[in-house]
């Protein structure tokens, strides 16, 4: 069975803010497991769910990028 699309799950503003605390962690020195594994704890969503959102905000250049 593949993995559901988080943009099915989750709204686009709760994606940005997910993504923002993501580059904020990481921006605090945070390495980038670590980084995942605290923002999908917070928000309780999967790391697979961070990376997807992490994909997405690349690609679409949100902010704080």
């Amino acid at each position: 069975m593949a993995s559901s699309n988080v943009n099915d799950l989750l709204p686009e503003a709760l994606r940005k803010e997910i993504f923002h605390a993501l580059v904020d962690a990481q921006d605090q020195k945070m390495s980038v497991s670590q980084s995942l594994r605290w923002v999908a704890e917070r928000y309780g969503v999967s790391e697979e769910q961070i990376r997807q959102i992490e994909s997405e905000g690349i690609d679409a250049e949100w902010p704080p990028l």
